[in-house]
């Protein structure tokens, strides 16, 4: 490819390096000139092009990058057509994301022309997760350089996704006086949502007293138990492994197995132990996966459950990027190519679990309160299906069987969070954690105990997010200031199954780098009803 500045009279056959704008039209940019452009380009005063001609041997941009990205094997990715010389790639189903580092490095020495860039390796992806993106730089590039490409990606899997493969969990959990029977309550909890991500379900749970034979019995138990699915065993002990010899993986060799590794160079998560017996993982979790927060208990449950068989050679080499103290969540690269509108899925979910705390000792429940006849709970749930989502979930907590006899007959899903009392936080992670809104391009986040909002306001923000590809956070307002309802696109969803305590996503909101529509529906956005004076003025009727 020569590149330059040309005649006009000259540059027939030439592709333009820039688009050209003319009183009666324009020319864009990779556009080859022909007899009939030249004479327009003439007529109106463009003497001279900045254009490139194209040599024997050289592929246009567009054919470049289609080669490249056809010979990567395409099981469970899908690719976009080719545009503007890229190729993007998108992984199908939710899974671990692999990459051979020195492979794309190879293939980016090539030629400065032809570039690929991809997710760091071992990364978690959801169906739909752009991965990996061919560009080629200039207009063409050379057939043989590309050649010499194809050959690196025919020769190596350069990149996949493992789809991850449901499991039966079986957790055995350890006991001591110290240990309060809530965290180990909360355990179990934070592990099913972990493994909900991955399309596993906790099968089992059994607690069994913290000495090695108590575990290997009851890790005997749960590899005997009747499963469907493959199995996988994870042992919570009460009290941290600080040696090879210690309880839990002293009961794997008791049962009969193989301990792979003691200790992994991520922090937090050094103290995990890895073992197996017969053909099924034995997995010993540090204290710090007790927490919903990443930690190098996850990098080893997701390689697990993709189907990977993690060596003690592969955990040793995970020190470099193993500090994650300092790693905020952040979302998915954003997908370039445009879906349907009408194909973006806003799910909402329903915050329904709260203490109601300001209401009054024994008082009145306020989402029991009546307006124009109907429980504000169940007004809202009804606002929430005709709002325009593909599903609704109502989560539920404080007087659960109260607050569930007024949605009755509701075309709803109802998840109970026994954790309310804990906060916002464990509520929404039970919401967003439901299969509804794990696969919807957006949850759109709805406080029940706001009365002003109308399915209206739900359809302009669902709406304006769809406006948006789904790729930004879009939030009521009332004259400037935020408010809710607010729908969270799918790639900031991993980051809220990690909150904890009494708060919002706000913190998730202002620091995901995405961009954020204020939507202004007025005073709805602002009226909450959290005391008995707020119902009454609000024109409700206190009931229960």
């Amino acid at each position: 490819m020569i590149f330059g500045e040309f005649p006009t009279t000259e540059a027939e056959g030439a592709v333009l390096a820039h688009s050209l704008r003319l009183s009666d039209g324009s020319f864009a940019k990779g556009h080859k000139l022909d007899r009939e452009d030249i004479e327009r380009l003439a007529t109106v005063g463009i003497e001279r092009v900045i254009a490139a001609r194209i040599e024997p041997g050289d592929l246009m941009e567009d054919e470049a990058a289609e080669l490249l990205a056809r010979t990567i094997a395409p099981d469970h990715l899908t690719f976009s057509e080719a545009a503007t010389g890229r190729v993007n790639v998108h992984s199908a189903v939710d899974g671990l994301f692999v990459a051979d580092r020195a492979a794309v490095d190879r293939l980016n020495s090539v030629d400065p022309a032809i570039t690929l860039a991809c997710l760091a390796d071992h990364v978690p992806v959801r169906s739909g997760d752009m991965v990996a993106t061919f560009k080629i730089i200039p207009l063409a590039v050379s057939g043989s350089k590309v050649a010499a490409g194809v050959e690196i990606l025919r020769r190596t899997t350069v990149f996949e996704v493992k789809p991850f493969q449901p499991h039966a969990v079986s957790l055995v959990a350890t006991e001591l006086p110290s240990l309060k029977t809530t965290v180990m309550d909360k355990t179990a909890r934070v592990l099913s949502q972990r493994l909900q991500a991955a399309g596993s379900i906790l099968q089992r749970e059994e607690r069994v007293a913290h000495r090695a034979r108590a575990v290997a019995d009851a890790i005997t138990r749960a590899l005997k138990a009747p499963d469907r699915l493959p199995k996988l065993v994870i042992v919570f002990g009460a009290s941290a492994v600080i040696d090879a010899d210690d309880v839990i993986p002293a009961a794997i060799r008791l049962a009969g197995g193989e301990v792979v590794q003691v200790g992994m160079p991520v922090d937090p998560g050094n103290l995990l132990v890895l073992g197996k017996v017969g053909d099924v993982h034995i997995v010993g979790a540090p204290g710090c996966a007790r927490s919903p927060k990443e930690n190098g208990f996850d990098w080893v449950l997701d390689r697990i459950l993709a189907g990977e068989q993690p060596t003690s050679r592969d955990i040793s080499g995970l020190g470099v990027g193993g500090l994650l103290m300092e790693i905020q969540s952040r979302p998915r690269p954003r997908d370039i190519a445009a879906k349907l509108a009408a194909a973006i899925e806003v799910a909402i979910v329903l915050l329904a679990a709260g203490k109601a705390s300001r209401m009054g000792e024994g008082g009145a429940h306020k989402l029991l309160a009546e307006f124009d006849g109907i429980s504000l709970v169940r007004r809202s749930a009804s606002t929430a299906m005709a709002g325009g989502a593909s599903a609704v979930v109502t989560v539920t907590g404080h007087r659960r069987d109260d607050i569930e006899r007024a949605l009755e007959g509701l075309d709803i899903e109802r998840v109970y969070n026994p954790d309310y009392a804990s906060g916002m936080a464990s509520s929404l992670v039970a919401g967003v954690g439901t299969r509804a809104a794990q696969q919807a391009d957006g949850v759109l986040v709805m406080l029940a105990d706001m009365p002003g909002i109308t399915s209206d306001d739900l359809r302009t923000l669902i709406a304006a997010f769809r406006k948006a590809n789904g790729q930004a956070i879009v939030r009521a307002v009332s004259s400037g200031k935020r408010g809710n309802p607010v729908i969270l696109p799918r790639s900031v969803l991993n980051a809220v199954m990690r909150l904890e305590g009494d708060v919002g996503a706000r913190h998730i909101i202002e620091t995901s780098g995405l961009s954020v529509i204020d939507v202004d529906i007025g005073d709805a956005a602002h009226l909450d009803v959290d005391t008995p004076e707020a119902v009454v003025a609000a024109g409700g009727v206190l009931k229960g």
